[in-house]
């Protein structure tokens, strides 16, 4: 996969090199500190991904996306500021990492971004949704506040005809997606599908106990208690005994 670095910290772009090396099928092709050398360099490159910085002379790293023609490469920033995290993902951003980097965040950005461009010399003007891990970061937003966290800090998810209830652990947000599309990105590892209109999060069920015609109810961390449909609880049973 052909990156390119787009930071105005030398010693930012040594340390994703340094980080990146671990990675066979990475080839980076260039480097740009500031907005005018970026632009040449991925006129020049055309990278299928690109870590960029925010804040940087000459320009922001949105002001950059705004001045590259389409497609875009897929872009993952790379900051030491929080505050721009609900634009960076109103730009379609595959992820949002803070510095300093943590590997394991890197990775499954990285892993996410392979996974879109695997077969794509070119960048690709894509809107796919790839599949989430635990330490993904996600942002969830309704009209007056947004939170940003990892995956695995959502406790359930309840869906009503064409938007879903999403509950974690800094409130309840409402998503105008249904269940099932929010289904298929969400690691199946940890969400397990109670019945026909929720997922609870393993990690977050406290206790389990029989209900009606072989039925379960489960109670989560937070005191919320869901119950498992007969055959939903017979795969609960299934996946998770010894």
């Amino acid at each position: 996969m052909k990156i390119a670095l787009v930071d105005d910290e030398r010693l930012a772009r040594e340390e994703l090199r340094g980080l990146l090396s671990d990675f066979p099928d990475a080839h980076i092709v260039g480097e740009a500190a500031n907005v005018p050398e970026a632009l040449r360099l991925l006129a020049e490159t055309r990278p299928n991904l690109v870590f960029l910085d925010i804040e940087m002379p000459g320009g922001t790293g949105f002001e950059l996306l705004a001045r590259l023609p389409a497609p875009l490469p897929e872009i993952i920033f790379v900051t030491a500021y929080d505050e721009h995290a609900l634009r960076a993902f109103e730009v379609n951003a595959l992820a949002y990492l803070l510095k300093p980097i943590v590997p394991a965040r890197l990775e499954a950005a990285y892993r996410r971004a392979a996974g879109l461009t695997a077969d794509s010399p070119a960048p690709a003007d894509t809107t796919t949704s790839a599949k989430l891990r635990e330490d993904d970061q996600v942002l969830l937003r309704d009209e007056q506040r947004c939170w940003f966290g990892p995956v695995r800090q959502i406790r359930l998810l309840e869906g009503n005809d064409n938007h879903t209830r999403i509950v974690c652990t800094e409130g309840e947000f409402t998503l105008y997606r249904t269940l099932i599309s929010l289904e298929a990105r969400l690691p199946a590892t940890l969400f397990l599908r109670a019945n026909r209109s929720q997922l609870v999060n393993r990690h977050c069920i406290r206790h389990i106990a029989p209900w009606f015609s072989g039925s379960l109810k489960v109670t989560l961390d937070d005191g919320t208690e869901v119950e498992f449909s007969r055959r939903q609880a017979q795969l609960f049973r299934e996946r998770l005994s010894l």
